[in-house]
């Protein structure tokens, strides 16, 4: 249920299992277009409109499941207790970003100084990446995995999404994951698309059938057994207010089991720091645009909500109640939410950028050291701030990749807790009476009972900055399933609300235990938690955050991944 903040150093060098340099090209790519859009429209049918886990109860016509009629409904996630959380990161820059600096083992080893278990390296895709930087970070990713073998260390990118904003795209290590990225970005990145004229612009409308296409590209090389698994997370997604709704549906169904979420916290969290403390003054996240021509209209800032500003640190889109991360959840499929550093330049750090052209090379060479701390810098380190815990059958490549498809994920930022045991069961009338866990699904008959139980680890010991943070207050959120929105742009479920607010002030020990019970239930389900220290609150929710005037420190928040419950 917990997870690890200290790590053993080996120090063996010996070849990694899996590595990058045990490929081959057996089965090269081309770089044509035509051929890579053939291979995506082979698997675009057999896609659309899956569950991430392949079936789910959402399908199961009421006492059965799909070919199998009066057969019991099959739990997702079933609970089994005790699980055990692995704390990472999925979206790090390193010097082989035209806006970042660190060598990849900086980030590295920073990451697992506060507690990684898991790093995913994304520098910008972009014309000069695909054609230089590739190359130049896969060895440096190697030489990271054979220095630190206690942390998984994923090759990824931060993909320019045509039409959209940026987002996480990564494997794990194998013969043809660099190959398949290198095709990926070459083929469908924003940036590339621009640049050689196929879009106006990389966030344009018009590169919106470019990003479904992408999906399924990438679907496409799991299935073909080209790869293990292969996983999407949009990143900052309200920031600009360029991914409309029916963007965040369009790649969530043409390819479910690989667009499976988005940062419920951005990184930059550093930047809301005020200048008066010595910090950049700027917003957190970098939350501080407005409305463009790219941009969806419904986002529309007003003189009491602004969907371009983080909320406790979280954006816009997870943190409101009934907003657009619970429309998602309200159609009854999977979307999670996760907590990523966004790591380029460290508040009061003393690099600085090397001096390398990186249009030119794909590298902005070794950073220099200036020998006084950089103020202006709104990032922390990978762990420093935020986490996403995943809790995992083993601290594997894999594992580690399909509990996050599965949803068994926390999003925490300052070490606010250190775990989190959910079960939701049936406990009154026919259902499932074991439960599951986060990202699960679980059924109960009409006019049955289902009881949550939750138990918090709290914080063991200072986060890094130097506080031991205390959890103030937990929220249990619920919503009805109402099935597929028929608005691809809804963003709100009006219906979703706190039904109970728990107070953790005042239970000692480091373990927290609360229960609540649905009761009657006769309506399928969604339900989900977050947590605060407390102190910065609008109401019970996060209140939003003012540019150039936030501490992240003294606004501490958790969200956890929902459970779906269906009435059969």
């Amino acid at each position: 249920m917990g997870h690890d903040h200290g790590h053993q150093h080996t120090h063996d060098q010996g070849p990694v299992e899996v590595s990058w340099r045990d490929e081959h090209a057996d089965d090269p790519l081309s770089v044509s277009r035509r051929q890579f859009l053939t291979r995506a429209a082979l698997v675009a049918g057999a896609t659309a409109g899956a569950g991430v886990l392949g079936t789910g109860l959402a399908a199961a016509a009421p006492g059965g499941t799909p070919g199998r009629p009066g057969a019991r409904p099959q739990p997702v996630n079933p609970w089994s207790g005790g699980a055990r959380f692995y704390a990472g990161d999925h979206h790090i820059h390193t010097q082989y970003s035209p806006d970042a600096q660190y060598t990849v083992e900086q980030q590295v080893a920073k990451g697992r100084e506060y507690g990684l278990s898991w790093v995913v390296i994304t520098d910008h895709g972009s014309v000069a990446h695909q054609k230089f930087s590739i190359d130049q970070v896969t060895p440096n990713i190697e030489a990271s995995r054979n220095a630190y073998r206690d942390v998984l260390v994923y090759q990824g990118l931060e993909w320019n999404i045509p039409g959209a904003e940026h987002a996480t795209v990564f494997l794990p290590p194998g013969r043809n994951t660099v190959d398949i990225l290198k095709a990926f970005e070459l083929a469908y990145d924003g940036a590339v698309l621009a640049a050689n004229g196929t879009i106006p612009g990389a966030t344009n409308g018009a590169g919106e059938r470019f990003a479904v296409q992408a999906l399924q590209y990438l679907d496409q090389q799991v299935r073909s057994g080209r790869a293990d698994i292969a996983l999407m997370f949009a990143n900052h997604p309200a920031r600009r207010g360029i991914d409309s709704p029916h963007e965040l549906r369009a790649w969530r169904d043409a390819a479910p089991q690989v667009a499976v979420g988005m940062e419920g916290a951005p990184g930059h969290q550093a930047a809301g720091i005020p200048l008066s403390a010595g910090g950049p003054g700027r917003a957190r996240g970098y939350y501080d645009f407005a409305p463009t021509a790219d941009s969806f209209p419904g986002y529309a800032p007003s003189a009491t909500e602004n969907p371009y500003r983080t909320y406790g640190g979280f954006d816009w889109m997870t943190a409101k109640v009934g907003g657009v991360w619970d429309s998602l959840l309200a159609e009854g499929k999977p979307w999670w939410i996760t907590s990523t550093s966004d790591s380029h330049q460290v508040w009061r750090d003393t690099f600085a950028p090397g001096t390398q052209s990186y249009d030119a090379t794909g590298s902005r060479g070794a950073p220099v050291d200036t020998g006084a701390p950089i103020t202006s810098y709104g990032d922390f380190w990978p762990g420093q701030y935020s986490s996403t815990l995943v809790a995992a059958r083993s601290k594997d490549y894999v594992d580690v990749m399909r509990g996050l498809q599965s949803g068994q994920v926390v999003a925490v930022h300052g070490r606010l807790i250190d775990g989190l045991d959910v079960r939701v069961r049936a406990t009154r009338g026919d259902g499932d009476g074991r439960g599951v866990t986060l990202g699960g699904r679980t059924f109960v008959a009409r006019g049955g009972d289902v009881t949550v139980e939750i138990t918090i680890d709290r914080a063991g010991g200072p986060n890094s900055s130097g506080q031991v943070p205390q959890l103030a207050k937990v929220d249990l959120i619920s919503g009805p399933v109402t099935g597929a929105a028929a608005d691809r742009d809804t963003l709100s479920a009006p219906q979703t609300r706190v039904v109970q607010t728990f107070d953790t002030t005042r239970p000692p020990g480091r373990r927290v235990r609360l229960e609540h019970t649905f009761r009657d239930v006769q309506q399928s389900f969604y339900l989900r938690l977050r947590g605060s220290d407390g102190k910065q609150l609008d109401g019970i929710n996060p209140r939003m955050d003012v540019a150039g005037q936030e501490d992240p420190f003294a606004d501490l928040w958790f969200y956890a991944n929902p459970v779906f419950v269906d009435v059969v």
